[in-house]
C-alpha cells in the first residue's frame, strides 16, 4: 500500500509539473506600423498579430485555470490560508495577463485610429 500511495504521489506531481510546463506565456507583438505612413496591408498584418496573440493569451489564462484547479484539487486538507495563497498567486497572473493584453490592444488601436485619420474617405453626397 505505501508503494501505491508513492506511486500516486509522484503521478500527481508529474501530472502538475506537465500542466505548469504547458502555460507559456505568449510573446507580445513588438513595434506597430506607425499608422501615420503605414499601408493598409501593414495594417492588416499587424491586425492578424494582435488577434493571434489575443487567442494565445486566451489559451494562457485557460491552462493557468487548470493549474489553478489542480493545484486546490492536490491539496489535502487545505486551509483558508493554503486557498488564500494559491488563489492570491492566481489572481495576479490573470491580472498582469489582461494588463499586458490590454497594453497591446492599446498600442495597436493607436496606430489604427491614426491610420483611419489619414486615411479618411470622403463621402459622396446622396
Amino acid at each position: 500500500m505505501k508503494h501505491v500511495f508513492s506511486a500516486l504521489i509522484i503521478g500527481a506531481a508529474f501530472a502538475a509539473a506537465q500542466v505548469h510546463a504547458a502555460c507559456d506565456y505568449p510573446v507580445a507583438p513588438g513595434k506597430f506600423p506607425d499608422g501615420s505612413m503605414a499601408s493598409k496591408e501593414e495594417m492588416l498584418a499587424a491586425k492578424g498579430l494582435v488577434v493571434k496573440y489575443n487567442t494565445e493569451m486566451d489559451t494562457y489564462l485557460g491552462c493557468i485555470k487548470g493549474e489553478y484547479d489542480a493545484s486546490v484539487a492536490g491539496l489535502t486538507k487545505p486551509t483558508k490560508e493554503d486557498l488564500a495563497k494559491l488563489e492570491k498567486a492566481q489572481t495576479q497572473k490573470q491580472d498582469a495577463a489582461l494588463q499586458e493584453v490590454t497594453d497591446v490592444t492599446e498600442r495597436f488601436n493607436e496606430q489604427l485610429r491614426a491610420w483611419k485619420a489619414k486615411n479618411v474617405v470622403e463621402k459622396k453626397p446622396s
